[in-house]
C-alpha cells in the first residue's frame, strides 16, 4: 500500500480556542479514552488500573464502574464506538517491546464479545527502547473499519493504520503518515460531519488539537489538516469526542496530584 508524507499547516492562533474545565472524580486520575454512554460518558484509566470502565456524568460525577475479569488492562489507551459496540485499545507500547497488542470488542451492554490482535509489519526489533514508532494511543471507528494512530516518539509523525473492526489477527501497514509535529494521544471521527479530530503534545509539553475536514471525501491525497495550540498548562490531553463541527469534549490526566479534567473546547474557524 502506498504511503504518503504530508506536511502540517502553520499554527492557527490559540485565540481561536476557548474552553472550560470540570474536575473529574479521583478514580479517573489517568483517564485515557472517552466515549458517549447514553447521556453520560464512559472512560478508562491506562496501565495504572485494572480492567475497568467508568461511567461519569457531564458534571464529572462518577456514576458506576464495571470490572472485567476475562480481559486484562496491560495498557489501555483509547475507546471507540459505533452503533453496536465499544472497542477498547490495549495498544500502549511505551518501550516498543510488546507482542500482545489487542483491541477488545464489547457490546453496548459492556459484555466482552471478541478481540482483535494486531502487529506492525515494519517491526522486526522488540528491544526495549524509548524512541520508536510502534506505540499507539488513538483509536476511532471509520465506517466498517478501525483507524489506529501511532504515537511516534522517534519522528513526531503519526502513522494511520486502517483495518477491519471484526475479531481476527491483523498485520498493519500505514495507509498514510501525517507530519503532525507531536505525539498523538487521541482520535475521534464523526461520519455525519465527515470530521476527524486528534489531540497530541510535544516534548515541551505543549498541547495540540487537530481537525481534518472531509476526511473520507477528500481521501489520502488531499488531507486538510489544521493544527491548534491549546493554552492549557499542567495537563496531558488523552481523549477526545466530537460534539459538532466547532465543539469538542476532551479529557486530561491529572498531573502532580491534581484532578483529571473534562474539557469543553470550542474552535472558532
Amino acid at each position: 500500500m502506498r504511503t504518503i508524507l504530508l506536511l502540517t499547516l502553520p499554527f492557527l492562533g490559540f485565540s481561536q480556542i476557548t474552553f472550560t474545565t470540570i474536575k473529574l472524580d479521583k478514580n479517573l486520575i489517568e483517564t485515557s479514552g472517552l466515549e458517549l454512554y447514553g447521556e453520560n460518558f464512559i472512560t478508562h484509566n491506562d496501565s495504572g488500573d485494572k480492567a475497568k470502565l467508568y461511567v461519569f456524568s457531564p458534571k464529572g460525577k462518577l456514576i458506576k464502574s464495571v470490572r472485567f475479569h476475562d480481559i486484562k488492562n496491560k495498557d489501555w489507551e483509547d475507546i471507540a464506538a459505533d452503533e453496536d459496540h465499544y472497542y477498547v485499545a490495549d495498544t500502549g507500547n511505551n518501550f516498543g517491546n510488546r507482542k500482545n497488542l489487542k483491541i477488545y470488542i464489547l457490546t453496548k451492554e459492556l459484555i466482552v464479545e471478541g478481540e482483535i490482535s494486531i502487529s506492525y509489519r515494519a517491526q522486526k526489533d522488540f528491544t526495549k527502547r524509548a524512541l520508536h514508532s510502534f506505540d499507539a494511543e488513538a483509536l476511532t471507528v471509520v465506517g466498517d473499519s478501525l483507524a489506529l494512530f501511532s504515537k511516534n516518539r522517534l519522528t513526531q509523525q503519526t502513522e494511520i493504520y486502517i483495518f477491519p473492526k471484526k475479531a481476527g489477527d491483523y498485520v498493519l501497514t500505514p495507509s498514510v503518515i501525517l507530519k503532525v509535529g507531536s505525539l498523538i494521544t487521541a482520535a475521534d471521527y464523526n461520519q455525519s460531519y465527515d470530521l476527524l479530530v486528534l489531540s497530541g503534545y510535544n516534548f515541551k509539553w505543549e498541547q495540540f488539537f487537530y481537525t481534518i475536514s472531509n476526511f473520507r471525501k477528500n481521501g489520502w491525497n488531499a488531507i486538510d489538516l489544521k493544527k491548534y495550540l491549546i493554552p492549557l498548562e499542567k495537563a496531558q490531553i488523552e481523549a477526545v469526542k466530537i460534539q459538532d463541527v466547532s465543539n469538542f469534549w476532551l479529557t486530561s490526566e491529572g498531573e502532580k496530584n491534581g484532578f483529571a479534567k473534562l474539557i469543553d473546547l470550542k474552535v472558532t474557524q
